[in-house]
């Protein structure tokens, strides 16, 4: 009747349950962890007469929060570090062999030795880079005036185009208008005109410096490229954020202020700086009306020299500073859209 005492099945039973807990069994002993060793005690618990088992709790790795990967974890994560190191060796090679083979083939045409003379020649190279160099300014200057003028235009053009009314009816026509010539409109001819055209019409008061002439014909075409970036991010923010704000007694202008275009022109940063770099390097296109900018420059060098290596120098100047640009547009725009899909940032 008294509970306390145990008869001889109940002992065996205890000894078998004993047995089981040192001899690595499913009971209290363990845990739950995902492997058993060959030897013996699996989990946190595991205390087997044979010992820890080489694959259970005595290698895994305790992290400061207590908890310990089971070894299957910590597997499938070698497994992974041997796939990547084995796609970047085979990457690596792969892009080696792609770079040999074109060298190869480069170096084997007939005419190679004529191009390494007119490309390649060291001399003209250290001849031209500081010139080129001085007239890069120019083009540096003309991209950061130009730049700030076509966002305004191309925001101004944008924010004319979405206004609503029968009386602005007018305003929406002028704009679509001049989105629609300039985008058709080449901007070498654009130039061209500009350089050209407007010095000959004799106009009192308007300049002929072909310097700001081929600033204004990239102000014209690049705006209206712009614009469509500007209506495309303001058209992309949901009606109902306008509807929102007026709701809440803001004005047509104060609500376009304040809530669409900020949401806008964030969605559309990195086309902007896609634009940008394409406007980098059509500055190197105002040389046409004479400015010595870099590629006048290596013009210049050319026509004395008769060799071609300047403009291979102010080729690779041009792309060593579209390089940063252009990777710095990618990382935004993954950055945002990681965010986005997280739900951390503005969508």
């Amino acid at each position: 009747m008294s509970t306390d005492s145990a008869g001889p099945g109940d002992a065996s039973t205890q000894d078998a349950g004993a047995g089981r807990t040192g001899t690595g069994g499913a009971d209290s002993g363990s845990t739950g962890l995902d492997s058993t060793g060959p030897g013996g005690g699996t989990g946190t618990g595991g205390t087997g007469a044979g010992g820890p088992s080489p694959g259970g709790a005595a290698h895994l790795t305790k992290t400061p929060d207590g908890y310990r990967p089971s070894a299957r974890r910590l597997a499938h994560e070698a497994y992974r570090r041997h796939r990547a190191r084995r796609s970047a060796l085979i990457a690596t090679v792969s892009t080696a062999v792609t770079i040999g083979v074109l060298l190869a083939l480069l170096v084997g045409s007939p005419g190679w030795p004529a191009v390494r003379r007119s490309f390649l020649d060291a001399g003209y190279a250290r001849q031209a880079l500081p010139e080129v160099l001085k007239g890069l300014r120019i083009n540096l200057e003309l991209m950061a005036v130009c730049g700030v003028l076509i966002l305004v235009l191309g925001l101004l053009l944008a924010v004319l185009r979405t206004l609503r009314g029968p009386v602005f009816l007018p305003v929406r026509l002028l704009a679509t208008a001049y989105v629609d010539f300039f985008l058709g409109l080449p901007m070498i001819i654009c130039l061209l005109v500009m350089i050209t055209g407007v010095p000959a019409l004799r106009l009192t008061g308007v300049t002929t410096d072909p310097l700001l002439l081929g600033g204004a014909a990239l102000v014209l075409t690049y705006s209206a490229y712009v614009s469509e970036v500007f209506r495309a991010g303001i058209e992309s923010v949901h009606p109902s954020q306008l509807a929102a704000a007026r709701s809440l007694g803001l004005s047509y202008a104060g609500a376009m202020r304040f809530v669409v275009l900020p949401q806008a022109v964030r969605r559309v940063v990195p086309p902007l700086l896609n634009n940008l770099v394409s406007l980098q390097k059509d500055t190197g296109l105002v040389s046409i009306g004479g400015v010595i900018d870099a590629v006048y420059a290596a013009k210049i060098i050319n026509g004395r020299s008769f060799n071609s290596t300047p403009y291979l120098v102010a080729a690779l100047v041009f792309v060593a500073l579209t390089i940063p640009l252009t990777r710095f547009t990618g990382w935004l725009t993954t950055r945002m859209n990681r965010r986005r899909h997280e739900g951390g940032g503005a969508p």
